[in-house]
């Protein structure tokens, strides 16, 4: 399988690099050193610098690719706004779009992708500090801000920089199985799934990101509150807006509805509890804005994939 990695000058250097390493390790594990062919790809061929200002090289230009490419990933940059304008960097992706079985992007990638309007209709996910900001800019694309990695058909897409990596662990499993995934896992030292759900950032950083100083301050009172019971209409008022402009303009600002911040702040209280206090599931819900321990197992089970308990097994550390 023909491997294809796009970077350009500024690319984040671990975008590259780290899915690449992936797919270099599974072929060593499953004892088949052909499985992948991997190259490095750039509107011209040779050292294209990256934003730590080393130097990766292209084996090919964009224009000198000849079709054939098995899987395409578009990497991503702290500068990647500077190529919106790139007209034939964006006509090529159209192009590989049609012809490719998986198109992917790392990171911010995912904005070179939803210029050339490839993600129109698909639900995606980059950066969590980019994810209100790709929504903003493509309403029609669905933003999945807390998510690892989406498939969204032969469409992948993953959050920041190093969770290129699990993405790319998500494609070998794909290709040459479980047990290949595993071990190349098992060699990197990496998590085949990452346990404890998919989250890739917190609800207080998610509150960092809002641009708007009253969906702000409502956030905050949020993470200030979370034992006690609040409303949509609660936060709205708060704000000093109509529920429905609240909803509208939350949503807008910080790509999740305000009823998806209040749950994944509670979550991530809860998981504090559980990793640093010896504290019953019932007093853990309570503190954390569940009610109760049901309450908080189906919020763990939905959001996280795990049980409370399991969580605490995992992650808990050492209670005087």
């Amino acid at each position: 399988m023909r491997i294809a990695l796009l970077i350009f000058p500024g690319v984040q250097m671990l975008d590259a690099v780290g899915p690449l390493e992936v797919f270099s390790e599974a072929a060593r594990q499953a004892g088949k050193p052909d499985a992948y062919q991997l190259e490095l790809v750039a509107p011209q061929a040779g050292p294209v610098q990256a934003s730590n200002g080393m130097a990766l090289i292209a084996s090919a230009a964009m224009d000198a690719v000849d079709g054939g490419i098995d899987t395409l990933l578009v990497a991503g940059s702290p500068h990647i706004d500077a190529l919106d304008d790139q007209a034939a960097l964006l006509e090529w992706l159209r192009t590989q779009a049609g012809q490719v079985r998986r198109l992917g992007s790392v990171c911010s990638g995912a904005f070179l992708l939803a210029r050339a309007g490839l993600l129109d209709g698909k639900h995606v996910t980059t950066h969590w500090n980019s994810s209100a900001k790709l929504a903003r800019k493509h309403p029609k694309v669905h933003v999945e801000a807390d998510q690892i990695y989406v498939r969204d058909g032969t469409l992948y897409t993953s959050a920041g920089v190093s969770a290129g990596m699990d993405l790319a662990l998500a494609l070998v499993e794909e290709d040459l199985g479980r047990e290949t995934a595993l071990n190349t896992a098992r060699e990197l030292v990496m998590f085949l799934k990452r346990p404890g759900g998919q989250s890739q950032f917190s609800a207080h950083l998610a509150a960092q990101s809002s641009e708007r100083s009253a969906i702000r301050e409502v956030q905050e009172w949020v993470l200030a509150s979370l034992a006690e019971p609040m409303s949509v209409d609660d936060m709205a008022a708060r704000a000093g807006m109509s529920t429905r402009n609240f909803s509208r303009l939350f949503k807008q600002d910080t790509g999740m509805t305000p009823a998806d911040f209040v749950e994944g702040a509670r979550i991530d209280a809860a998981r504090r509890l559980l990793e640093d206090t010896a504290n019953p599931l019932k007093r853990v819900a309570a503190w954390s804005g569940f009610g109760n321990p049901n309450g908080l197992r189906r919020a763990f089970q939905r959001r996280l994939g795990v049980t409370p308990g399991d969580y605490r097994m995992r992650f808990q550390k050492t209670v005087n």
